[in-house]
């Protein structure tokens, strides 16, 4: 099966799987941005309070339980999705969408499995529809622009990596749920190795990590509280990186050459301003990059994909690589060694040239759902 989106003409049409904390706060007000090259056609959601309401406040046409998902796509209303789901439940929704000739973005992590990573990557690839993953990163200015000061040199050679991303999750949140593939280095980790392997422009060969366990937590007793890992990547090059749900907000990376230093601090917010401050020949430099949104971009980069038959810049290939590295992360954790990286190696890397801008736009009211952290 093949897709038929590209001969359409107008907007490209999506549905929006699941209605939780980012779909609404991100995901959905992200379309008056992406407009003219994408609509908002449909949303999915067992929750007929959130249906009713959020398919009014978007004028969506389409408000539909996940019962009625490979039916609806049959009928040829969307050309893609985009699937915000718990991590376990990616790869199903993306095969399934594939399979009847639609479009896939998708969250990270990927998918629970690189096993499953993959299947959905043949899936898309045998289907004929593109695969995209959601790195809103991938297209944002303060760490775009920081990536190309290293890559130009301008703190020399750079030898090492340091980040850390941690927040207060809250209990009972989907992210604390081990059925869900939750916890800190799947969801918030995962922005740490990210930018590690966009920074060095490489992939780890070997990671060695820990947990720890704050006792008595009871929000903690299906995941870990934190993870630090340290990994190592070709040319005598380490990351260090610690993720944490049980500790005060903070979002940085740090990477150190021969001759200089660039620290990004916020790094990873979707809904703040970010920051970076260079510091080379004894000077320092620093730039603020104001909030915006980081969701529209990304719907308008597929929507471009999906029309002129390009390969997305961040790729299923691109997540596949983000998993394999966790998933030696917590095998190093499950058996207190080393463990080598089965590396798999993206079409591309991120640069400047992929970003976009769109104006931020405020929080709106949720429906039957709540932040994940207490900030």
């Amino acid at each position: 099966m093949t897709s038929t989106a590209t001969a359409r003409k107008g907007p490209v049409r999506f549905a929006v799987i699941g209605q939780g904390y980012f779909a609404q706060s991100a995901i959905l007000p992200a379309f008056k941005n992406a407009k003219r090259s994408c609509t908002l056609a449909a949303i999915f959601s067992d929750d007929q309070t959130k249906l009713r309401a959020l398919q009014d406040r978007y004028r969506v046409e389409h408000a539909l339980p996940y019962e009625r998902y490979d039916d609806f796509l049959r009928t040829g209303a969307v050309d893609a999705v985009y699937i915000a789901l718990p991590n376990d439940l990616h790869a199903d929704y993306a095969i399934r969408a594939a399979r009847a000739g639609v479009h896939v973005l998708c969250e990270k992590p990927i998918a629970g499995s690189s096993a499953d990573a993959e299947r959905m990557i043949s899936a898309c690839a045998d289907c004929g529809v593109k695969l995209m993953i959601a790195y809103r990163l991938h297209f944002e200015e303060a760490n775009l622009s920081a990536i190309e000061l290293v890559h130009r040199g301008e703190i020399g050679e750079p030898r090492y990596f340091s980040a850390l991303f941690s927040q207060q999750i809250l209990a009972g949140n989907t992210r604390t749920q081990s059925v869900h593939h939750g916890g800190p280095l799947r969801d918030i980790g995962i922005y740490c190795i990210n930018a590690a392997r966009y920074v060095f422009r490489d992939e780890p060969t070997e990671v060695v990590a820990f947990a720890a366990q704050k006792r008595g937590e009871q929000r903690f007793a299906e995941i870990d509280e934190q993870v630090g890992a340290l990994l190592r990547f070709p040319g005598e090059r380490l990351a260090q990186i610690t993720c944490s749900f049980g500790a005060a907000e903070q979002s940085s990376y740090t990477v150190v050459g021969t001759e200089g230093s660039l620290c990004v601090s916020p790094a990873y917010g979707a809904s703040t301003d970010l920051a970076w401050e260079l510091t080379s020949n004894g000077k320092s430099k620093k730039k603020i990059f104001k909030k915006r949104d980081q969701v529209a971009p990304e719907l308008i980069e597929f929507a471009g994909c999906i029309r002129q038959g390009r390969v997305p810049t961040a790729s299923g290939r691109e997540g596949l690589a983000d998993l394999r590295v966790i998933e030696a992360i917590e095998a190093s954790i499950k058996s207190a060694g080393r463990v080598e990286v089965s590396r798999q190696q993206p079409e591309q890397r991120p640069s400047l040239r992929q970003e976009r801008r769109a104006p931020a736009h405020e929080v709106p009211t949720l429906v039957n759902v709540h932040p994940p952290t207490a900030h």
